[in-house]
């Protein structure tokens, strides 16, 4: 038997702005609430994307992290405050956002995400949101969510820019077409060159509405294309990304 829409009076009062458009509606607004997304990082990108799937009313929400909340995260990682230093950061986030809609399910793995957790995890979402700041956890991320046929969104921030684009097995290509060869561990990061607080805070809203609207079927996700934001002079650029046949992760895979 099919489960029955519907809303109590303050899920229709919370989330109205979201049901007037016409994509949504009261059973978009039901798919929402019935879906599981999994965050890895709580923090630049993570701070935002889960705040606003939260406020959305994305029904249970997923955290990955291992790491504790550090000074220099304050200048951009907006879950976390002051408060909040030392603590590890998926109890902090966790806290937050039960404070923002009560009504959701936070689940939290404190815990560097490895090959040997990442599908037990991933299998038990709709969609995945990287949010990760190293290349190791985002190709673990891609080879389980493409064996899984899981999609996910990825998302990189470096000095005044930003960048993301969708993967969804079978219809585009994976992280590993894009990106076939790791960097160097020595290659400059955010540790070392910045990053502006607000670009995290751009890119981690674009993956947020990238889940929404996966779980929803509705709009044109990032597929084969990569979105790049430049914050220093105010301009969003789009590039093709292309599927690699050869591709040792996804070259062979079957619909």
């Amino acid at each position: 038997m099919a489960k029955s829409i519907h809303l109590t009076k303050e899920q229709a009062l919370r989330y109205q702005r979201n049901i007037q458009l016409e994509e949504v509606g009261i059973a978009g607004q039901v798919k929402l609430l019935r879906a599981g997304v999994l965050l890895v990082g709580a923090g630049g990108l993570g701070s935002p994307a889960a705040l606003y799937l939260a406020a959305a009313g994305v029904g249970r929400i997923g955290l990955v992290d291992h790491d504790t909340v550090s000074l220099s995260n304050l200048q951009r990682q907006i879950l976390h405050t002051t408060p909040d230093l030392d603590r590890f950061k998926v109890v902090s986030a966790a806290e937050k956002l039960g404070v923002l809609n009560p009504e959701l399910i936070i689940e939290t793995y404190q815990e560097r995400l490895t090959e040997v957790i990442a599908e037990e995890l991933i299998k038990k979402y709709d969609f995945v949101i990287d949010c990760t700041d190293n290349f190791r956890s985002r190709y673990i991320i891609n080879e389980n969510c493409v064996k899984l046929k899981v999609p996910f969104v990825y998302g990189g921030v470096l000095a005044w820019s930003g960048q993301t684009f969708t993967v969804r097995p079978g219809l585009g290509p994976c992280f590993k077409c894009v990106f076939p060869v790791e960097p160097a561990p020595d290659s400059p990061a955010t540790a070392e060159l910045g990053v502006l607080g607000t670009v995290p805070g751009v890119i981690g809203a674009i993956q947020a509405a990238e889940a929404v609207r996966f779980i929803l079927g509705v709009g044109d996700l990032l597929v084969g294309r990569m979105l790049v934001y430049n914050a220093l002079h105010a301009k969003f650029y789009e590039a093709p990304v292309a599927r690699n046949a050869a591709c040792p992760v996804c070259g062979g895979y079957k619909k």
